[in-house]
């Protein structure tokens, strides 16, 4: 959540920062009104809990009807104090619920408006151009032994698929190799749970406005992750992490689980957009002076891998309106796609500054007592718009395709990938 203090001193900052997402700013004035009647709710209670024992003192020295007196309004008092106890709770209650309906305040340099209006910060390398008719990556997938969309559908529905043969080493092949890389930058490498309670989920703000997206499990209070991101913010919740340890750096692979809600008929062909995907997430704790700088070292990260797979690429700022709740700044790594002709997410990384912290309640001691920490986060492979940007990008005329020098050692050396038969 938001820093209370800013919401206090500089409300108009907070509603800027939502006119900037194109939100309302009426979460800001019900949060205020909350705070304040949070603050009364508490004084009121202190005042009658305090008359209560000053009662009580009195009570211990009275006598006879002076003490049968003194003790009904003691009774009175303690009823007095249980209503005001209620309505301090229930204000604390109302108060939380109100500020955690802020999302992060965008940063300054962040560009105002919705998914459209990112701005374009690099392009890296230039689309390539065939001199023959490419195929899309189901095609080549099928031709290659690959990818098995139908029996994937036949399993487990719609955006679902196999990966078989070659397709299953370049998985394997695209985790060992960001996790090498990752290791090789001072990574704590981690292999993170994709099941995690609703603390998890609500403390990194999956449960606010991407709720929608998240697989519940029936019955049980556990949900299924989209990225471990979640899990890695919560790996340590409710801790005092030693100054000197920051920034701590992980790299994390787990499965990933996401409905799409909302994309209906968007992207429905193949394993671009779909249900379960594998993915390597860096995630990291440090200061919040330090995550700016932090934040750019993470998309160097992303673009090193990127540049290792040999894909032309563009950086975008994304623009306020598309940050989600937790992000106060994103840059997403978008790879040209010949069969989309256009770009295409393949890794993000967002400053989430001490927004999530303060859900989780992850601190770091320092002169002046204790702050929240900054979490940051950045894909370093998603794997299967990974699989789509190299087939397609690095496809051959017969269908076979040549495997990034970088990849090559992941796959037992393997140079091109041949069609079956």
């Amino acid at each position: 959540m938001i820093d209370p203090r800013l919401l206090r001193d500089d409300p108009d900052r907070v509603r800027a920062a939502q006119a900037k997402r194109g939100l309302s700013a009426d979460v800001v004035d019900r949060a205020l009104a909350a705070d304040s009647a949070r603050r009364q709710a508490i004084a009121d209670f202190e005042s009658k809990r305090a008359e209560q024992k000053s009662s009580g003192a009195l009570v211990a020295k009275a006598q006879g009807e002076e003490k049968q007196a003194l003790l009904a309004q003691v009774k009175e008092l303690a009823a007095g104090v249980k209503a005001a106890e209620a309505a301090r709770n229930d204000a604390e209650v109302a108060w939380d619920e109100a500020i955690k309906a802020i999302p992060n305040v965008a940063d300054d340099a962040a560009p105002a408006g919705g998914e459209e209006d990112y701005t374009v910060i690099e392009h890296v390398g230039t689309p390539r151009e065939f001199d023959f008719e490419p195929r899309d990556h189901v095609e080549l997938g099928r031709m290659l032994g690959a990818i098995d969309i139908e029996r994937g559908a036949k399993v487990s529905g719609s955006r679902f698929y196999f990966l078989t043969g070659v397709g299953a080493q370049l998985q394997l092949a695209l985790v060992n190799m960001a996790m090498d890389q990752a290791r090789a930058a001072g990574f704590i490498q981690a292999a993170a749970p994709s099941l995690v309670r609703p603390r998890a989920m609500e403390g990194t703000g999956f449960l606010g406005q991407a709720a929608d997206d998240v697989y519940q499990i029936a019955g049980e209070d556990l949900y299924l992750v989209g990225t471990s991101e979640v899990a890695m913010a919560a790996y340590h919740s409710d801790e005092i992490l030693d100054a000197a340890s920051l920034p701590l750096r992980y790299a994390a692979f787990s499965p990933c689980f996401r409905k799409e809600a909302g994309s209906y008929g968007k992207d429905t062909k193949g394993i671009w957009r779909v249900h379960w995907f594998d993915k390597v997430e860096m995630f990291v704790y440090t200061t919040v002076e330090e995550s700016y700088a932090e934040h750019q070292r993470l998309l160097a990260w992303e673009r090193e891998f990127l540049d290792k797979l040999e894909l032309a690429y563009r950086i975008i700022d994304t623009a306020a309106g598309d940050l989600g709740l937790s992000a106060s700044r994103k840059f997403d790594c978008e790879a040209w796609i010949p069969s989309r002709q256009g770009y295409g997410e393949l890794t993000s990384t967002s400053n989430c500054t001490d927004f999530q912290a303060r859900r989780l309640d992850i601190r770091t001691r320092g002169e002046g007592g204790t702050t929240p920490v900054a979490t940051l986060n950045g894909t370093l492979t998603a794997v299967t718009r990974a699989i789509v940007a190299i087939l397609e990008t690095h496809q051959n005329e017969d269908g076979s395709v040549t495997v990034p020098q970088a990849l090559r050692p992941y796959l037992g050396g393997l140079e091109v990938m041949k069609p079956l038969g």
